[in-house]
């Protein structure tokens, strides 16, 4: 991390990512559903998508931000910022992401309760998506959005030291857009996400 990053951080009395609070507590009551990602092949967009939630700080407090991502294209398909864990903003999200881009075949999470609720849970059955869950304390499948996290916020958070909500809601959104529109994703050499979300590129195949 750079200097002027570091410098910001410690104005801001922020937390680095690796003492961040767990967003990914499970509910002992709700069902956990079984991981269908070993060996697929990932080789078009609307096939798999995923989700994952970090906590964003600011100058004063902090908000929690889930995203929706198509895994093959790496595209962030809608957003939500919230001051609380309810799984009210992720269904939000998620609803907003099925409007605009149509349902995918699977869709992959952890086992945090908001993503093992009964309003998220019935969202995608409802839209006849096939729901997939990381095992326990399991990474490898959130690496793609773990990613995009830490660009957001070295690139953005960190050198912004929002002041208030509607601030962070609007870097982020500047932000996103930029990532989906304009930042080569290494995954797919020369193009961006939005670009990988509207072509056909090589098959990703995941490991065991």
């Amino acid at each position: 991390m750079g200097g002027r990053s570091q410098r910001l951080m410690r104005l801001m009395r922020l937390v680095p990512i690796y003492q961040e609070p767990n967003t990914s507590k499970k509910h002992p009551q709700h069902k956990i559903w079984p991981y269908l990602l070993r060996n697929a092949v990932i080789d078009r967009p609307n096939q798999v998508w995923c989700a994952d939630i970090t906590y964003i700080p600011m100058r004063r407090g902090f908000l929690y931000l889930v995203a929706i991502m198509d895994w093959h294209s790496r595209k962030v398909l809608s957003w939500r910022l919230s001051n609380s864990m309810d799984a009210d903003f992720c269904v939000e999200a998620l609803k907003e992401a099925l409007a605009e881009h149509g349902a995918p075949e699977i869709f992959n999470t952890d086992q945090g309760s908001q993503f093992t609720s009964g309003a998220w849970i019935d969202v995608l059955t409802d839209a006849k998506v096939k729901i997939s869950m990381d095992g326990k304390g399991a990474w490898r499948d959130n690496r793609m959005i773990e990613r995009l996290w830490r660009s957001l916020k070295y690139e953005c958070v960190y050198l912004n030291a929002f002041e208030t909500g509607s601030e962070m809601r609007t870097g982020i959104g500047k932000w996103l857009t930029y990532y989906n529109a304009d930042r080569p994703h290494s995954t797919h050499g020369i193009l961006t996400p939005d670009e990988a979300y509207a072509s056909k590129a090589e098959p990703m195949r995941l490991a065991a």
